[in-house]
């Protein structure tokens, strides 16, 4: 890879060597122990990139001992707070040193475009990683005056060796969202990536080792989630598991940290997001934001506004600019600068995708356009567009994860809050107003984790983010994203030389 914007690069150019594809296991890139193999496909051509070790059981248990060691006898929970920053400060230098071969991986991986991968995901990522090594050295309990002769101070602990799994749709956002906290709080981890995206978690795998993290901190173990996820989810030295992820699969790793040792569970799970348009929204703004928050990373993306409720004075007026908007919108191979939407991630949820939109039409929905797959390979979907939607239709309820939209009308404020509540899900919600009473309101209203007024996906380090009900519990980002790879531990002392009460 080089440097060159591009416009001076081919395709096939800008596509890296693959590196590295076994598993990363004790700071070394080994084999699986089966010797099993899997193939992880370029979702634009349809064509496998690679051959990846598949781990098993056998293979998640060395992992585990090589975090447990790490933990228990290893130096990384008793560096300084100081220590742990200036070698997660090194690994984001290093993370921008390589940002176009790592937004490339993500690219050949997950279909994702290139040009933001180079703008946005990588770039985040490097600075997610300085965040939490800014956080790292300002670890500190409470000393707290106790109601009797005794005070107290609290000590923050890491928790121990965590197990991640994460998802398909960011890989390299959400490597950076769980590993950096549990880094910065002195946690060892294995890291199980989706297996149809593993190639940008053991470059950063790599990465990690030549910043400096010792070996058996950070671990990597490629495969199948019924396999490998399953076994770190029910290993009895696992002490916690962060999990990003479908609702149905959350309950799968719940059931398996309660049926093992109880370990600590944090869940990122699905959404069906309403964004709510009120008739005094500013319409240009209205359907910028409304079809971002669709079709922003192919619609693959939890909190996607996916059921779009407009106040019946301005509907009419919202579909036809809509539709106007949708005739521009460029679906296309991701690394042209030009494309505004890559592939779908792979055949399974191409097919998931079209499938739904069938439910659409049969149910009665109005097709305002798109519905069809686009060019002869790879798994492209046109944007697609439902209106006349109604609250029991499956494409209103069930998460599709993809270009697909619901449009929905109302009449009033309080009728809007009661169906955009009217779900499962409590991941995020959009509020489109000019009326301070009425965005207050809502957002109060809405039992979401995070509200976004006037705006769309907007995320940040600063910002925790997670949700209500079936949308999970426990939060990624800002301080509270640290906090849940910390234990709190209360050490009392007597404050005069008293006789033991």
């Amino acid at each position: 890879m080089t440097g060159e914007s591009n416009g001076k690069l081919t395709v096939k150019e800008m596509i890296p060597e693959i590196k590295f594809t076994k598993l990363f296991i004790n700071g070394l890139f080994v084999q699986s122990l089966s010797g099993k193999t899997f193939e992880t496909i370029d979702p634009r051509t349809e064509e496998v990139i690679a051959e990846v070790s598949e781990g098993s059981k056998e293979d998640v248990d060395l992992a585990v001992k090589a975090a447990r060691d790490a933990f228990d006898n290893g130096p990384w929970p008793r560096f300084s707070g100081a220590q742990r920053r200036r070698i997660m400060m090194k690994l984001a230098d290093l993370i921008d040193e390589n940002t176009e071969e790592l937004a490339a991986l993500d690219t050949i991986d997950a279909g994702k475009l290139y040009h933001l991968g180079k703008a946005i995901d990588i770039p985040g990522a490097a600075e997610t990683f300085r965040y939490y090594a800014g956080a790292a050295d300002k670890i500190h309990g409470d000393t707290l005056k106790m109601s009797t002769d005794y005070q107290a101070y609290t000590l923050l602990e890491p928790v121990g060796v965590v197990g991640h799994i994460i998802p398909w749709n960011f890989p390299t956002q959400m490597f950076a969202m769980k590993v950096a906290p549990a880094l910065a709080a002195g946690c060892t981890m294995i890291v199980k990536p989706a297996e149809q995206t593993p190639l940008s978690a053991l470059f950063y795998a790599h990465l990690a080792k030549l910043a400096g993290v010792p070996d058996g901190v950070v671990n990597v173990v490629n495969g199948y989630g019924p396999v490998a996820g399953a076994a770190l989810t029910s290993h009895m030295d696992v002490d916690k598991v962060c999990f990003t992820g479908s609702t149905s699969v959350g309950r799968l790793v719940m059931q398996a940290a309660a049926l093992s040792n109880l370990k600590q569970v944090t869940l990122e799970l699905g959404g069906k997001s309403p964004i709510i348009i009120f008739d005094d929204a500013e319409l240009d703004k209205a359907v910028h934001l409304a079809l971002i928050g669709n079709l922003y990373n192919k619609g693959e993306v939890c909190a996607a506004s996916s059921r779009v409720f407009v106040q019946e004075g301005i509907y009419e007026q919202f579909l036809k600019k809509l539709q106007e908007k949708t005739k521009s919108w460029v679906v296309g191979d991701p690394f042209d600068p030009n494309s505004q939407q890559g592939p779908q991630i792979e055949k399974k949820q191409y097919d998931k995708i079209l499938s739904y939109i069938e439910h659409g039409k049969r149910e009665g929905a109005i097709l305002l356009t798109g519905g069809k797959p686009l060019g002869e390979k790879g798994y492209y979907i046109e944007p697609t567009i439902f209106t006349d939607v109604k609250d029991d239709m499956i494409i209103a309820k069930e998460e599709i994860f993809g270009p697909v939209m619901s449009i929905l009308k109302f009449k009033t404020t309080e009728e809007v809050i009661k169906r955009a509540n009217a779900t499962t899900y409590g991941l995020v919600a959009g509020v489109i107003t000019n009326n301070l009473n009425t965005a207050n309101t809502v957002s109060r209203s809405i039992r979401a984790g995070s509200i976004w007024i006037n705006c769309y996906y907007v995320f940040d380090r600063d910002t925790p983010f997670g949700g209500y009900k079936m949308s999970g519990y426990g939060r990624d980002m800002g301080m509270e994203g640290l906090e849940k790879y910390l234990h709190v531990k209360t050490v009392a002392t007597p404050i005069y030389n008293t006789p033991w009460l």
